[in-house]
């Protein structure tokens, strides 16, 4: 399956929640996990907290295992995470 980039055009909450009640329950809350991570990640942006980020990015990791099963689009890749230097 091949999957499709992400738009960049917003959508309607209205339309995001409908297409998020569509989603298998255990889908639902591997999103709400993945997003709540990508988050955290954020806070953790200084050096100092290095360790910290490699452990969310393995929570990340395990998050995407289940999005991948159900679709791969909904997989976090290293360009999602937020303060990636490179």
């Amino acid at each position: 399956m091949i999957a499709f980039p992400r738009a960049t055009v917003p959508v309607p909450d209205a339309v995001a929640d409908l297409a998020g009640r569509q989603l298998p329950a255990h889908v639902r809350d591997a999103v709400g996990r993945q997003a709540a991570t990508l988050r955290r990640y954020a806070q953790l942006a200084q050096p100092q907290y290095a360790e910290a980020r490699w452990i969310l990015t393995q929570d990340i990791a395990a998050t995407n295992k289940t999005l991948a099963a159900h679709n791969p689009g909904l997989v976090a890749r290293w360009g999602d995470l937020p303060g990636l230097t490179r």
